[in-house]
C-alpha cells in the first residue's frame, strides 16, 4: 500500500515497504529512449538480429528500465516535495526487460541516518523492479536526502 505523499525523514521506518502502480513497456518507449539517448544498439532496435541473440527477441534498454523505475517512484509520491536530493543510485540488471512487460517497483526502507544538519536526514531504499510474473528485472538501492519536520 503506498504511503501518503511527502513523507519527512521521521516518517520512515526501516523495513517499511510499498509498491508503485504498474506500467507496460511498449514499442514507443524503446524508440523514444533510443532517440533521446542516442543508443541504437541492435539488440534493442533490430528484430532480426535480436532473434539470434540469447534473448530471442528485442529487449528494452537497461537504462530505460531505470528511467521508468524513477518515474514510477516519483508517482508513488513519498518524497515528492520533501526530497532535497538524490545522492546515490545503484542498479544491477537481473533479467531482460521485454516489450509488453508490465512492471512495477517495490521500495523498502533499508536504512536511515541523521546528518549534522538539523533540517535533513538520509534515507536508503532498496529497490526492485518487478515484471508481471513477479520476477526481478532490476535490483538496486538509492540514497535520498529528505527534509526533517520543522527543520526549515
Amino acid at each position: 500500500m503506498p504511503m501518503p505523499a511527502n513523507q519527512h525523514f521521521e516518517d520512515f521506518t526501516v523495513g517499511q515497504s510499498f509498491e508503485t502502480t504498474g506500467r507496460t513497456v511498449g514499442e514507443a518507449d524503446i524508440l523514444m529512449f533510443a532517440g533521446l539517448s542516442g543508443d541504437y544498439t541492435r539488440i534493442h532496435m533490430d528484430a532480426e538480429f535480436a532473434k539470434r541473440s540469447i534473448f530471442g527477441e528485442r529487449v528494452a534498454h537497461g537504462a530505460l528500465g531505470i528511467a521508468i523505475m524513477t518515474g514510477l517512484l516519483t508517482q508513488l509520491g513519498t518524497v515528492t516535495d520533501t526530497a532535497m536530493g538524490l545522492l546515490e543510485m545503484t542498479c544491477r540488471f537481473t533479467a531482460p526487460l521485454r516489450l509488453g512487460d508490465t512492471i512495477h517497483v517495490r521500495q523498502t526502507v533499508a536504512d536511515k541516518r541523521e546528518t549534522s544538519k538539523p533540517d535533513r536526514g538520509i534515507v536508503t531504499f532498496d529497490l526492485v523492479l518487478l515484471n508481471q510474473r513477479n520476477e526481478s528485472v532490476i535490483v538496486g538501492s538509492e540514497k535520498i536526502m529528505v527534509r526533517r519536520r520543522g527543520g526549515g
